[in-house]
């Protein structure tokens, strides 16, 4: 099974100047691309000056993690097609378990390794830790990380568990199931799009899992902060508007009441922890959504 690995980078030049060299030495097996999302600092130009044999798939402009990948796997032909953040460093050898899962299981479709933190390595990181959930009421939640709170890692994931949503950090994906699910939804621009996808890559009747015998190391806020008053506005909106989607009913009435009450508590703690531009995201959140 021939494999992809596909950077999406915006304006991100110094994480590629740390990250990419260990990308092409540990990936000897796959062909890497470069989708880059309109960038003005010289990425690209670094990119084909430094590693003339990684392929750049030139947007015209930011279309976000979502469009800017649909828009690149558009353009590539590998039946395994790995989604890799800029900010993220691999070990060597990594990809050679994702292809055996996915030669193995005909019906895994998405899948992620663990994602570990590249400055406490023995820790879960926030985006995607061992693999996504949700709960009744549609937020997020991983194994490994509740809230804000981080596992360290002493083997209590080392089964390559079934998941509901699978890390955009490091999401390795099936191609034509990809391209059969209709791709990213380009309207989330970032983040819940990988919540989204597999949700519908599922009711297709595909598998998404872990592969646990597999780290990576996720340095996390390269290209959008976790401070971003902009990260908390696209989750809380994004969240809504993924769960109208695949819900719908009348019971997404309900949820949606409900969530109204828990995001205005959301934003009642950051209002007394002194964000209150992250209150305001929330609230313009619940605005564009309704």
């Amino acid at each position: 099974m021939k494999c992809a690995i596909v950077l999406l980078n915006y304006n991100g030049l110094d994480l590629l100047k740390r990250f990419l060299p260990d990308v092409v030495n540990h990936s000897k097996e796959a062909q890497i691309y470069l989708a880059d999302n309109g960038s003005s600092d010289q990425s690209m130009d670094w990119v084909s000056k430094n590693y003339a044999h990684v392929k750049i798939i030139a947007l015209d402009r930011n279309y976000g993690y979502a469009e800017g990948h649909n828009r690149a796997l558009q353009q590539i032909e590998e039946a395994l097609v790995i989604l890799l953040n800029n900010d993220v460093q691999v070990p060597p050898n990594w990809t050679e378990p994702i292809q055996l899962a996915f030669r193995n299981d005909p019906l895994l479709v998405a899948a992620q390794p663990k994602i570990m933190d590249l400055y406490r390595p023995t820790h879960f990181e926030y985006a995607g830790a061992a693999g996504g959930f949700l709960d009744q009421l549609g937020y997020p939640f991983c194994q490994g990380r509740i809230f804000d709170s981080l596992e360290e890692d002493l083997g209590q994931y080392d089964q390559n568990t079934a998941l509901f949503w699978a890390s955009g950090a490091c999401l390795c994906l099936r191609r034509s199931a990809f391209l059969k699910a209709g791709g990213f939804d380009g309207d989330l621009f970032a983040h819940q799009e990988e919540i989204d996808l597999c949700w519908r890559l599922q009711s297709q009747g595909g598998h998404i899992r872990l592969i646990a015998n597999v780290c990576v190391f996720h340095q996390g806020g390269g290209t959008l902060s976790k401070h971003s008053t902009q990260k908390t506005f696209l989750n809380f909106r994004n969240s809504l508007l993924v769960l109208t989607k695949m819900v719908g009913g009348p019971k997404i009435v309900l949820i949606v009441m409900a969530r109204l009450l828990l995001d205005g508590l959301a934003g009642l703690r950051f209002l007394i922890s002194g964000k209150p531009r992250h209150t305001w995201a929330i609230i313009k959140a619940h605005l564009d959504y309704y």
